[in-house]
């Protein structure tokens, strides 16, 4: 039986450079950003996901209101926030956001819930550090509760008690799609399972097959419960051209910028272009010609056991028109190989 999988589109608009090499502005990459979800529509992209930072090297701080305007120019691709900074945000809020996209789009709105792997939204939105897993373990749970779509009666720790509290606009049909983004917590992957949420998996470097205990660890977790497992997915960079050639000679030196500077905020060492081809070849970083990138998603999405994939495809200040063909090579060429490959 062939493996189902969704395959989709990741971005944080990064900020990219224009055609005199000098960076865009945080507003035309937004514009740029609702032009590639748009072409990922008409190149059957199952979904767009965008991330929420609030640093100058990535325009989208409010991935929900530009959900909308793609959600506004398209008719199928699926909106996912990848991720929402729940600790940093107020679950009610979050909830009501989301809900409106999901109204607005007909059903197309999904989240990602995170803790989040850069911490600038603590300080700005009034937040101790201290308090990082208090925060998400409350809002974690508020949330699930606002998920039944019914009255909420709720008490915790970081906000004021809710009774019999309805929230609205009110999901139409189903559910709101909620999954967990996780990086590495074993802690994460077992907190997904006990509200019976999906797992996203955020493999940004190495071997996939080293988050083989995580998934693992989540189908246990669901024995345990008694429930039948939820639905697995892997986050990772990547980048597609016509040739392996042409795509790593592409990606490498707006990949690399990227890489050592947040590299350097962290305390890791400058990327080599030894490190750059081995992380292509053994490691999480799917770049290539479309049968290359094909072959590396497939033999993940066997190996871990997945029915999702988003690939971040925006890398530093990689131009609008490298991602557009990018985006349209994965749609047309990558995902119906790796359909392929999996039905074999």
């Amino acid at each position: 039986m062939a493996q189902e999988i969704e395959l989709g589109l990741d971005t944080f608009g990064d900020i990219q450079a224009g055609p005199d090499g000098q960076p865009l502005s945080h507003a035309q990459v937004i514009r740029n950003v609702v032009d590639e979800g748009v072409l990922a529509d008409q190149s059957g992209v199952f979904c767009i996901g965008l991330g929420e930072h609030h640093r100058p090297d990535f325009a989208i701080s409010s991935p929900e209101a530009l959900l909308a305007a793609i959600g506004a120019r398209t008719t199928q691709i699926r909106l996912v926030s990848s991720v929402t900074v729940l600790s940093s945000d107020d679950p009610v809020r979050v909830f009501e956001r989301f809900s409106t996209v999901n109204a607005a789009s007909n059903g197309r709105a999904e989240v990602i819930l995170g803790r989040g792997s850069f911490t600038e939204s603590f300080p700005l939105f009034g937040y101790d550090l201290s308090d990082y897993e208090i925060l998400f373990d409350n809002k974690l749970d508020l949330f699930a509760a606002l998920l039944k779509n019914e009255p909420v009666t709720w008490r915790g720790q970081t906000r004021p008690p809710l009774i019999d509290q309805r929230v609205f606009p009110t999901i139409e049909s189903g559910t709101l799609k909620t999954w967990i983004g996780v990086g590495g917590s074993p802690q994460s992957v077992v907190r997904a399972a006990h509200y019976d949420l999906p797992l996203m998996l955020a493999i940004i470097g190495g071997d996939p097959n080293r988050f083989r205990p995580y998934v693992d660890l989540y189908h246990r977790a669901f024995a345990q419960l008694g429930r039948p497992v939820r639905e697995i997915g892997v986050h990772s960079h990547g980048y597609v051209a016509e040739t392996d050639e042409k795509a790593r000679n592409e990606l490498w030196p707006d990949y690399k910028k990227m890489r050592d500077r947040i590299g350097a905020e962290r305390g890791w060492p400058p990327m080599t272009r030894a490190e750059f081809d081995s992380e292509i070849e053994r490691g999480s970083l799917y770049a290539g010609s479309p049968e290359t990138v094909a072959r590396r998603i497939a033999t993940t999405a066997k190996t871990l056991g997945i029915s999702r994939f988003q690939m971040k495809y925006s890398a530093g200040a990689l131009s609008h028109e490298k991602i557009m063909r990018c985006i349209e090579l994965y749609g047309r060429e990558v995902i119906p190989r790796v359909r392929d490959l999996l039905a074999r």
